[in-house]
């Protein structure tokens, strides 16, 4: 009879953080077995990210709510785990919103920190080595075909926006060997796909002989039938190596998430993201020269300190000059604690913010819309994902651009690879049909 008490992991966020739990379900799984029904939790952990206010007030509003749910009725233990930690364990132990507060570098000491019999309620000491090497995660979410693997963890960029290396500290990579050890596991549970994932990933490094070229390289030769993907991408340290690699190997996604956050030289500077809008433009153009079919897509900030109009017409000009496939839109929110919050001012009003933001969406969903017309005849392969959310009749899947492509099932299986001709396309979707 299993005994184990059952737990419940609510995840916000990125990628990373998603990979995370997978790493706490691991961890707790001696005592702790995972269950779907948060009714049925007896504890309920809420993996948080820091990255924007409204992520930060999400995470607390959904708090009071579970607090009013289930907490006061029962023994239930809610815990609050991830970037929110260090940020706000003071006040949601002072409020009694949460039982236990863990940092992401703290996971080994949730068992401990969940005990009855233990006083201290908090943990959310950053590490200096990478901490969860050993640990292989429970994907208890997944769908048996795609997978997240964490290479490294922490940021030493500062980007004066950013709340990442207070969060997550500084910057160190996972042992080489571990991560190719949990490659072929999951290769042999019959997973076709893995994204290695880093809040910067073009830093990894090993011992000073392995970089992140050299990752990608050992990674895709483990299995050619395994694809490959990654994120995220710094400008400044994206290398011609790395672009190299991944057109030497057909299994490696020709996909990259390039972040260029402003198009505005002057507001790049300010933002400490130490490159130029040259500079990025010359990475843009290394990327078509060696994998021209490349999918590339960013993330854009617009109403910084200081952004002049001026500034945002950088911005428009370069996401015209890239096109890009997709983008990640957002308005700049003050982050306490970081370098903008106590040098800069927040100064370009909200309704004009606002306005950019829309400028920016309008534009972008042109490009999209372009760049999927642009496929309209082509063939694809497309490892099938899963069933499409608006027809049990069809399927979707992704093809190495990182495009969303929804096709009819017909005989065939989820994990299955198939070629599928492109007929038609919304802004977002690439719609065809199974070629045989």
């Amino acid at each position: 009879m299993d005994t184990k008490k059952q737990l419940y992991i609510e995840t916000y966020g990125c990628q990373m953080n998603f990979a995370d739990s997978e790493i706490v379900a691991s961890i707790l799984s001696d005592n702790y077995a995972i269950c779907n029904d948060i009714q049925q939790a007896d504890v309920i952990l809420i993996n948080t990210c820091s990255i924007r206010e409204n992520a930060e007030q999400k995470v607390l509003k959904r708090l009071v709510e579970l607090n009013a749910l289930y907490r006061k009725h029962s023994s239930i233990k809610i815990g609050l785990i991830g970037c929110m930690a260090a940020r706000f364990e003071k006040e949601l132990i002072k409020k009694s919103l949460v039982d236990i507060v863990a940092g992401p570098d703290a996971y080994r000491s949730l068992a401990l920190l969940l005990e009855d019999s233990y006083q201290q309620a908090t943990n959310t000491i950053l590490s200096t080595i990478e901490t969860y090497d050993d640990i292989l995660p429970l994907r208890f979410d997944s769908n048996g075909i795609s997978a997240f693997i964490s290479i490294m963890r922490g940021c030493n960029n500062f980007c004066s926006y950013c709340v990442v290396p207070y969060t997550r500290g500084r910057e160190r990579s996972r042992n080489p060997k571990t991560i190719i050890e949990e490659v072929k596991k999951l290769l042999d549970k019959g997973f076709k796909e893995v994204t290695l994932l880093g809040q910067n990933v073009n830093s990894y490094e090993w011992d000073e002989h392995i970089d992140f070229p050299d990752l990608m390289d050992q990674v895709a030769s483990v299995d050619k039938s395994l694809r490959i993907r990654f994120a995220t991408s710094h400008p400044k340290d994206l290398s011609d190596k790395l672009l190299q690699v991944m057109a030497a190997h057909p299994n490696i996604c020709k996909s990259i998430h390039l972040p260029a956050q402003s198009g505005s030289n002057a507001i790049l500077k300010r933002m400490n993201r130490k490159y130029t809008r040259e500079w990025y433009l010359q990475r843009i153009d290394a990327i078509r020269h060696y994998m021209p079919e490349a999918g590339i897509s960013t993330d854009i900030i617009a109403g910084f300190c200081g952004e002049t109009e001026q500034d945002h017409q950088d911005t428009l000009s370069l996401m015209q000059m890239v096109a890009y496939d997709f983008a990640f839109m957002f308005k700049y929110s003050e982050r306490s604690g970081t370098h903008a919050s106590k040098t800069l001012t927040d100064d370009v009003p909200d309704h004009i913010k606002t306005r950019r933001l829309e400028e920016i969406i309008t534009l972008q969903q042109q490009l999209s819309h372009n760049s999927n017309l642009s496929d309209l005849g082509k063939s694809f392969e497309v490892l099938i994902e899963g069933t499409s959310k608006r027809s049990p009749d069809f399927y979707f899947g992704r093809n190495s651009q990182n495009k969303v492509i929804v096709f009819p099932k017909l005989h065939y299986n989820i994990g299955d690879y198939v070629n599928v001709k492109v007929e038609s396309c919304t802004t977002a979707t690439l719609l065809g049909s199974i070629q045989a």
